[in-house]
């Protein structure tokens, strides 16, 4: 039993080292040579990036443009968590954000929607032990309304932004 133990001492790292030594060399013979960390390894060439072109006048994202004019940004309504006071209104569907944030920390919310004039109408709500992405969508929504309700149901009404505190 001793003698098997040191004859596998001593073999073992020995064939390892034959092994890779054979393998290095079949390498070599395939032109796959091991590059040191220190070696430059040759990048493909990248292509030139497209050349910019601009969109045409008066093609914009969220409708026609305006011409520069002051931007009004209402003072926030605070609504409670039933609602505002405004009429629901059936916008078009959207993609709603996913917010990532640490709700057990935040103490209010503030949406805010614009019109296609660029005015802006937000609104605020206060958190509660619970409030989470599920409440979020109210929130959206009483920012839309307020500002299909206030701008004269102008229906090119979207979702700016959200922030809380």
């Amino acid at each position: 039993m001793r003698h098997t133990v040191r004859f596998a001492i001593v073999v073992l790292p020995v064939c390892w080292f034959l092994h890779t030594g054979a393998r290095a060399d079949e390498n070599r013979e395939r032109g796959e040579e091991r590059r040191t960390p220190t070696e430059q390894r040759r990048m493909p060439v990248r292509p030139a990036p497209p050349r910019f072109v601009s969109h045409p006048p008066g093609v914009h994202p969220q409708g026609p443009t305006v011409r520069s004019h002051p931007v009004r940004v209402l003072a926030p309504k605070v609504v409670p968590r039933r609602g505002g006071p405004w009429a629901h209104w059936s916008h078009p569907d959207f993609a709603r954000p996913v917010y990532y944030w640490n709700w057990r920390i935040i103490r209010s919310v503030t949406c805010t929607a614009e019109d296609s004039y660029g005015d802006q109408y937000p609104v605020t709500e206060a958190a509660w032990r619970g409030f989470g992405l599920d409440n979020m969508t109210k929130v959206e929504d009483d920012a839309l309304d307020r500002c299909y309700g206030e701008s004269g149901q102008d229906d090119s009404c979207y979702l700016l932004t959200c922030t809380h505190s």
